[in-house]
């Protein structure tokens, strides 16, 4: 009896996330436009553990540049390579190997913050600067 009254919770759940998804709209190059600084990334959506960062994320009319990348001790800034946005996934350029994409899956997106899931399943969260 309790399997079938938690099969029905969770199906309801489904539904209605689906529902909610549906009905959100397209993500476009306007909405991202500006810096955004990476507050911090974890391995999953279920991770309690974070990461840290202060990478800055720039978008301008097809081009990011992310600046402050810790590493080593110290920090780099990546040349600006192109991104676009398709079918509501972000798709950032991969520096020196042409025609290869990181794809970005937008989980939460406003004039204030924005949250990305990469293709394997880490989660990206920013703050507009």
């Amino acid at each position: 009896m309790k399997t079938i009254i938690a099969g029905a919770i969770l199906s309801s759940i489904l539904v209605m996330g689906s529902n909610a998804n549906a009905e959100s709209t397209p993500v476009t190059n306007q909405d991202i436009q500006g810096a955004w600084k990476l507050e911090y990334t974890k391995r999953s959506e279920k991770s309690d553990e974070t990461f840290d960062r202060e990478d800055t994320w720039t978008f301008n009319n097809g081009t990011v540049n992310i600046s402050n990348i810790p590493r080593d001790g110290g920090y780099y800034d990546q040349l600006p390579v192109k991104y676009e946005i398709e079918d509501d996934k972000l798709k950032i350029a991969i520096l020196g190997r042409a025609g290869r994409f990181d794809k970005f899956t937008f989980i939460n997106n406003d004039q204030k913050s924005m949250t990305l899931k990469a293709a394997y399943g880490e989660i990206y969260k920013f703050v507009k600067k």
